[in-house]
């Protein structure tokens, strides 16, 4: 077992104390059209300042989507496997276009763009919607000079990475990702992530936090995870560092932080059916990253 293994709930601090990558991230959110989750900034922040080495090494986005996390490592001339269950054979054009982005298996690379666009814009009810999202993806192909990353999409499980060789990857990233697999499946994507893994690279993942008992966030879909838990599901020794003897105060320094309160994503103030139903800032949880490093 790694010495270097570690679990540490996500202080509030981290915005301050990386200031200039919050800012980096927030202007390249609002470029690609992206909104952040409620505690987003905290996971990016974490994940992206515990990689050792970015430019010219393959990363593995576990659980990407569309998520902001490709995009900052391609950005910063990473090799990215971004790898999702759910497909992606619709991704606008601006990301396409920015990012290098092949999918594979798909047969009709000089088709695929412009099917996407007309399936994206199916989707908007209102003429004024359409309009806007055409201008975005325009100014999105149009503008942006390239990125020096390339982005490798695989839409399959990540209990099932068969296409990925072992030992293959330098680092794999998960931002929220993990816990929308079901406790008793999870060890067994946490042993096919490793099998990914180069030895002595690091699966860095963030996760929901649970004092007590592991249970269940139904708005986010979500399990949140005792120490206990997650020691056991990441094969972490005794001994690896932790904080969480610091629940209650990193908590309270969560649900007071005037920063992630104040810059709520439109989306939470159009429903209650999320996990700041109606925009009214409430955290029911907080965010711990784990840290595995594979050995030789």
């Amino acid at each position: 077992m790694n010495t270097q293994d570690f679990i540490e709930i996500l202080p509030v601090s981290l915005l301050e104390d990386h200031r200039t990558l919050v800012n980096e991230l927030r202007l390249l959110a609002r470029k690609l059209g992206l909104d952040f989750g409620w505690h987003y900034l905290l996971d990016l922040t974490w994940l992206i300042s515990h990689l050792e080495k970015i430019e010219g090494v393959t990363i593995m986005d576990a659980g990407a989507g569309l998520g902001v996390m490709q995009w900052y490592l391609a950005e910063h001339n990473a090799r990215i496997i971004s790898v999702d269950r759910g497909s992606r054979a619709d991704m606008p054009l601006r990301f396409r276009k920015r990012y290098h982005v092949k999918t594979k298996n798909e047969t009709q690379p000089l088709n695929g763009p412009l099917k996407a666009l007309f399936n994206n814009l199916k989707r908007l009810p209102s003429l004024a919607g359409k309009l806007k999202f055409i201008w975005r993806e325009l100014e999105g192909a149009v503008t942006f000079t390239e990125a020096p990353g390339q982005v490798q999409v695989y839409d399959c499980d990540l209990a099932e990475l068969e296409a990925i060789p072992s030992n293959s990857i330098d680092a794999i990233v998960a931002v929220s990702a993990l816990e929308h697999n079901q406790p008793q499946a999870l060890e067994a994507v946490v042993v096919e992530l490793l099998r990914c893994l180069k030895p002595g690279g690091k699966l860095l993942a963030t996760l929901g936090a649970a004092r007590d008992q592991d249970w269940f966030h139904e708005p986010s879909k979500g399990w949140n995870y005792t120490e206990d838990s997650l020691r056991r599901i990441f094969q972490l020794s005794p001994d690896a560092p932790s904080n969480y003897s610091q629940y209650d105060g990193l908590f309270f320094q969560l649900k007071n932080c005037a920063e992630l309160r104040d810059n709520l994503a439109k989306f939470y103030f159009t429903s209650a059916d999320n996990g700041m139903p109606w925009g009214k800032w409430d955290p029911q949880y907080q965010i711990v990253g784990v840290c595995r490093m594979k050995g030789y």
